[in-house]
């Protein structure tokens, strides 16, 4: 690495830059997704730690006996419609910070360290959150659950958008932050 080849740093925000941010999220994901579809769902027997929010929904759904096709069709309205009621709902979430976290941060963008949020959360539910714990001034682009169909889809996302923007160079060492096997795999 040359001094001309800066750092990428990449964060989940759950369980990574943040804790367990209230049922806010679980609860709009079903909300949204009885309102599209007319089924009852839950999320009570998955275990949505490091999955993306569309394969959530998914799950959701043929849970509810939906089929494939239904599932498909519906998706777009439901992610769409699940971000509108999240943005209206988020509670304010500066006390969910994880310790450190906020000084990390904070050096990183003093010594101009590009980061990036690379998340299961929908692009609009992931923005939200950082916004409201109050750091999401720190980030300036991220890869989300809606782009890529796992995580290691969405470390190729968003390396290539921070190439393409010339913030990293070939060389640039990149590490990816998180806290579940999944975020592991992904790096």
């Amino acid at each position: 690495m040359a001094a001309d080849d800066p750092p990428l740093l990449l964060f989940d925000i759950d369980g990574t830059l943040m804790r367990k941010s209230g049922p806010h999220h679980r609860e709009v994901l079903v909300e949204a997704t009885r309102s599209v579809t007319g089924l009852l769902t839950t999320t009570e027997q998955i275990p949505v730690q490091g999955m993306l929010d569309r394969d959530i929904i998914a799950w959701m759904l043929r849970d509810a006996g939906a089929s494939a096709s239904r599932i498909k069709t519906a998706m777009p309205e439901i992610v769409e419609k699940a971000q509108r009621l999240y943005t209206r709902r988020c509670p304010d979430l500066r006390s969910k910070v994880c310790p450190g976290v906020r000084m990390a941060l904070h050096r990183m963008t003093r010594r101009s360290i590009r980061k990036g949020l690379v998340t299961g959360n929908l692009t609009r539910i992931g923005w939200k959150k950082v916004d409201r714990a109050g750091i999401g001034h720190h980030f300036v682009f991220g890869a989300f659950a809606q782009e890529g169909h796992n995580r290691a889809a969405l470390v190729r996302i968003a390396i290539a958008r921070a190439r393409s923007n010339g913030w990293i160079t070939r060389h640039s060492p990149i590490a990816l932050f998180g806290d579940h096997e999944n975020d592991i795999l992904a790096a």
